[in-house]
């Protein structure tokens, strides 16, 4: 990619972040390209779809997703506490963005969604903590990753679509928590 086209496709990502940030996923397209000082045929050229510049905007948050997922593991503390830790990383991970735990918790287990690779980065971090409170014998029987994730997304989506704030969204994670942990 030439300099000067590399520039233009950072520029647009790092704008668009800002304009659903400020607007959600639906914000408009020509609205990132105005800001980004470039022309809607450029924004296009770099991304043929809304998906595709969600998919770029993203690629950031996967890499933090693992180390989140490591923090909340080296949690000290009851299952619960563990659990609890991993919910409030998991919150913090998908609500970067207005409308972001929304669509991010949709697209759990759809393989037909554009962001899957993002989705399953996800759950394999939530398998992780999963796994680890299995093996301790701590889970409920039939708790999943998937439920899990969807419960804690949809918690998600309230605190996003209300603007609750962490003390607000903390006791809705409690209640998740209490009903996962044996």
């Amino acid at each position: 990619m030439r300099a000067d086209a590399k520039r233009n496709y950072d520029r647009i990502v790092e704008v668009a972040r800002v304009v659903f940030r400020e607007q959600g996923y639906d914000a408009s397209l020509d609205e990132v390209a105005k800001r980004a000082g470039v022309g809607p045929g450029t924004l296009y050229r770099h991304f043929p779809n809304r998906d595709a510049l969600l998919d770029a905007i993203m690629q950031s948050w996967v890499d933090r997703v693992d180390e989140a997922a490591e923090k909340a593991l080296t949690h000290e503390g009851s299952p619960r506490d563990l659990l609890l830790a991993w919910f409030e990383e998991y919150v913090r991970l998908i609500s970067l963005h207005k409308g972001g735990p929304a669509k991010i918790t949709s697209a759990l287990g759809d393989p037909d969604s554009p962001i899957l690779t993002k989705c399953q980065v996800l759950t394999r971090a939530s398998d992780r903590v999963v796994d680890r409170l299995r093996d301790e014998g701590a889970l409920k029987d039939g708790v999943d990753t998937i439920s899990l994730c969807r419960l804690v997304g949809g918690v998600a989506t309230v605190a996003d679509q209300s603007e609750l704030d962490e003390a607000a969204v903390r006791p809705l994670l409690e209640v998740v928590a209490d009903g996962m942990v044996k």
